[in-house]
């Protein structure tokens, strides 16, 4: 494809978004000053490198050091392609086709040790995330990668103009570059460094991180919005015991808990306790399921995975493990926190989930076709992170396996080891948790099911269901994509790479003083804190 010069890009703009600044709906005028105490649920796993973790123990305390491109309001609960709005780029516009992303940046925007961010810098991260060649920095781990397969080439065409030239239409990359997952790096600052620090265009800047202890923020002097943040500082404070942490909320030496932390009866019990904390009950995006390793036996057999599929109840889940407090869907988000879930009377014709009894039956059988049955059951090493959500959801597997007459041990992981092991496949199957970064098929497929992705952790590769993927990425009419997205999901539940069991939803806690803070569908891109004020 032909570059665009400068000043030709300039001229072809058709239509712009604006980059507006969200101005709070609100009564009470902010007020600045104070500072945040905010609940974590464990130290950093891989530090600040947001472009190197996947999780939103590293996500939630390093977003507010970091800008986006473009990010989701922050004052508006539900995401979606109307409530993207700028942060490093004042406006965009999208031409031929949904087939190049033009970004206008701002100007006079400062990283935290006083250099100027350009052009340069969002090119440095994106050829990093791609690997290209000539790219001028590498990340030790990629997880993202596949979210940017279909950008061609990001050119600086000027100090303050960027151009994502992509291989074929794309329009939810859009949504990909809102996540929390898509910050900014300096290009004058090695990626490794990161990891131990941070150095951002963000409303706060790092003071202090002590490890087990704390993270201290203070308030950007030199943040390019003007009268962001309100606070004059941020402290996370891990806790990784559950009762701890949310005794230490209740008593109020935290202001706001950790995003998807809270159990429905955690939150029921904490504001029965205190009316002056409130709950707000939305989707976390975050799917529990099970990691199987496809890639040597005995789960490269389809019938034994289509077994351990079966042999889970996710209704049961969705009662014992979350006590009412998630939806039965499969691999995308189902209503009304996805846009593009089944609907119920679609998924009670897929395997697994039928009635519980008649499933295991089912997978009973599949067992014995495969050699398995009381004299010759089948042994399975089932590894997991050591932190309780991963710990209740596999206890339930567990014992959902051994009605089937499956022996399951478990092996605990603590999360900066899970991730590394489950990215080399040095497991066999995992009770697992999935985060999704934006409510759209291109982040959650090209991330977790592709074919060579680094996140696919079980090796799953069906050459038909990636033409599909591929398919729906281009397709800009809403009602067909949906469609093609309802049958890639069919799919993918008969074959059992990667069984989905239940959604979860967050019951989000927080202090009635702290205002702004409004908890997403998705808990990957809310943690920005440049709107949150305390009334106190």
């Amino acid at each position: 494809m032909p570059r665009l010069r400068p000043i030709v890009v300039l001229a072809a703009v058709c239509v712009l978004t604006a980059a507006i600044v969200a101005t709070p709906a609100i009564s009470q005028t902010p007020k600045s000053g104070g500072v945040l105490t905010v609940m974590q649920r464990e130290d950093l796993p891989q530090g600040f490198a947001i472009l190197e973790t996947s999780t939103i123990s590293s996500v939630w305390p390093s977003m507010p050091c970091f800008s986006n491109l473009v990010i989701f309001d922050p004052l508006k609960k539900q995401e979606s392609v109307d409530t993207v709005i700028g942060e490093l780029a004042e406006k965009w516009s999208w031409q031929d086709t949904y087939r190049n992303l033009v970004f206008f940046l701002r100007k006079g925007v400062k990283w935290h040790d006083g250099q100027p961010f350009t052009s340069k810098d969002v090119k440095y991260t994106f050829d990093m995330l791609r690997e290209t060649p000539d790219a001028a920095g590498k990340l030790r781990i990629n997880p993202r990668k596949d979210w940017y397969a279909n950008v061609e080439a990001v050119e600086a065409a000027e100090p303050h103009t960027v151009v994502f030239r992509l291989k074929k239409p794309q329009p939810s990359l859009l949504l990909m570059l809102a996540s929390g997952y898509s910050p900014i790096y300096a290009a004058h600052v090695p990626a490794a460094t990161y990891r131990t620090t941070c150095v951002g265009t963000g409303p706060f800047k790092v003071k202090e991180w002590k490890k087990a202890e704390y993270v201290e923020f203070v308030k950007n002097p030199d943040y390019f919005i003007k009268g962001r943040p309100y606070l004059d500082g941020l402290k996370y404070i891990p806790i990784p015991e559950r009762g701890t942490k949310f005794a230490a909320l209740q008593a109020g030496r935290l202001d706001v808990a950790f995003p998807g932390d809270a159990t429905k009866t955690i939150a029921e019990q904490v504001t029965k306790a205190e009316p002056r904390i409130k709950a707000t009950i939305t989707g976390q995006n975050v799917n529990d399921n099970l990691l199987l390793n496809v890639t040597k036996p005995p789960f490269n057999n389809v019938k034994l995975r289509q077994a351990f599929s079966l042999a889970i109840d996710r209704r049961g889940v969705v009662q014992s493990v979350h006590q009412g407090g998630a939806a039965v869907g499969a691999s995308m988000a189902p209503k009304p926190f996805g846009v593009w879930g089944m609907l119920d009377k679609d998924l009670a014709s897929l395997p697994g989930y039928g009635k519980a009894a008649d499933e295991k039956a089912k997978a009973k059988k599949l067992l014995a076709e495969a050699g398995h049955g009381p004299s010759n059951p089948l042994k399975v090493e089932l590894a997991t992170r050591a932190i309780p959500q991963y710990l209740d959801f596999a206890s339930f597997v567990i014992n959902e396996l051994k009605q089937v007459g499956v022996e399951a041990t478990l092996k605990q992981i603590e999360t900066a080891q899970w991730h590394p092991l489950a990215t080399r496949k040095e497991f066999q199957a995992g009770p697992n948790l999935t985060g999704i970064g934006i409510d759209d098929p291109d982040a959650n497929y090209f991330e977790n099911w592709a074919c060579g992705s680094p996140r696919n952790y079980g090796g799953y590769c069906n050459e038909q269901i990636m033409k599909m993927i591929e398919a729906q990425s281009q397709e800009l009419d809403a009602k067909k994509r949906l469609a093609m997205v309802i049958e890639i999901q069919k799919k993918l539940e008969a074959d059992a790479g990667r069984p989905t069991i239940a959604w979860r939803q967050d019951y989000y806690l927080q202090w009635q003083h702290v205002k702004n803070l409004i908890p997403h569908q998705s808990i990957y891109n809310w943690g920005r804190m440049q709107e949150v004020w305390l009334d106190k």
